[in-house]
């Protein structure tokens, strides 16, 4: 970015000033909170007419049925609340599966550790409650690390094929030689050697995937759950997504046409549908992120007309307490930042600033989780070039894992 603040470059920096991570933190933050002030506002202006509708609808009979059977609405409310809480424990006016049977608890620990929750089934017990907690706690990260492991195979093959793809498309177009094994030389070669997918692709792959899926299952789920295709493909998307309201409960009921496989086929949906959207929405992350550090551009340059003209204005052995060197390698997926102004302080034995210190420390940071990765797979590795000038390149998690499968989150973009 042209500046480290939103109008740091016309004068030094206070000690206070804001930089750019912390920008971006706070400009998602403010962004998020309007995000959910208009999904409030909306849902509110949507659903609000249809509970008060519903509530006085209830309001009515209850006081219909209490005077119809001669009982008294305070008697009425405390059989009602008795049934809420045997409703909490699974207990349902029609006839349902058991819910503490072993295969009503493996569905329950499914949704535990994929973070579901639909919350039809919670333990009633202090001991249950306790276990929860232990075992989501186990559950829920060894879920995450295999997302993760997922998403970096999901990555590393679309990747392979769409390559294959780029690479078929150019020797079509005689701009690529026959055999690349002879002709490494060739600048053509060279620059498909470090070719990467557009994340731009990807999320269009990821979303046809998920939207595949969700359709097969909803075909599934209509005709066997009684549901309509709306309302399956909605399930399919509080299910996949994760958010796991409760409201529509796939496999639930006591007996069903070919029992074993729709049970079969409703794990299976389930899992691929997950381990897809979780994909996707790490992608969208990416598009996300970079909107935001567009946006912060422009505010930068509009709050700060010599902004670009500070960017070209090296100082290179002058050393200014609080200054902000210019020249910066910057990934947008992991913030590393390389300091030539710093190395070069360094190399003539000059002091360095609080800031340059703070910077390195952050690099090495990410080396050391990097080492820290590379240690536990029992493999260490030594960081290439790249992940020199990516601090975060070879980074745990999914952000480090596109860092460095996808072209708009490396180095030169």
């Amino acid at each position: 970015m042209a500046c480290r603040g939103l109008c740091c470059c016309c004068s030094p920096p206070s000690p206070g000033a804001l930089n750019e991570d912390n920008a971006r933190f706070l400009l998602l933050a403010v962004l998020i909170v309007l995000y959910m002030l208009c999904g409030a506002a909306v849902f509110s202006a949507l659903e609000l007419p249809r509970e008060r509708e519903t509530q006085q609808r209830w309001q009515a009979r209850l006081e219909n049925f209490s005077q119809r059977h001669n009982l008294s609405l305070a008697d009425l409310r405390e059989f009602l609340w008795e049934y809420e809480v045997a409703y909490v424990a699974g207990i349902r006016v029609q006839d349902v599966r058991p819910r503490w049977d072993f295969p009503g608890a493996f569905y329950f620990v499914g949704t535990v550790v994929s973070t579901i929750g639909f919350g039809m089934t919670t333990p009633a017990t202090i001991a249950g409650k306790l276990f929860l907690i232990f075992y989501g706690l186990v559950g829920c990260a060894g879920t995450i690390l295999f997302f993760n492991l997922f998403l970096e195979r999901l990555i590393t093959i679309i990747a392979y094929v769409m390559k294959s793809c780029h690479e078929r498309q150019l020797r079509r177009k005689g701009v690529l030689p026959q055999d690349t094994r002879q002709t490494s030389g060739n600048p053509e070669v060279d620059s498909l050697a470090g070719w990467k997918p557009s994340v731009y692709y990807v999320m269009l792959i990821l979303c046809l995937a998920s939207l595949i899926i969700s359709c097969c299952a909803s075909a599934m789920y209509t005709p066997i759950e009684g549901w309509s295709y709306f309302d399956s493909l909605y399930f399919c998307f509080v299910a996949f997504s994760t958010i796991g309201f409760g409201d529509l409960v796939s496999s639930q009921n006591a007996q069903y046409d070919s029992q074993g496989l729709y049970r079969f086929g409703n794990f299976i949906f389930i899992l691929m549908g997950v381990c897809c959207i979780y994909s996707l929405f790490n992608v969208i992350s990416i598009v996300i992120k970079q909107s935001i550090n567009w946006i912060l551009k422009k505010l930068e340059c509009k709050f700060c007309q010599r902004c670009q003209r500070k960017l070209f204005r090296s100082r290179r052995n002058a050393v200014m307490p609080g200054t902000i060197p210019s020249q910066r390698n910057m990934s947008i997926e992991s913030d590393g930042v390389i300091e030539s102004d710093t190395d070069g302080r360094r190399m003539s034995g000059e002091m360095i600033s609080m800031k340059d210190l703070l910077t390195s420390n952050k690099v090495s940071l990410a080396i050391m989780q990097k080492q820290l990765s590379d240690t536990a797979n029992g493999c260490p590795r030594q960081m290439t070039s790249v992940s020199r000038q990516n601090g975060f390149a070879g980074g745990v998690g999914a952000l480090g894992i596109m860092n460095n499968r996808l072209a708009e989150t490396s180095t030169d973009r």
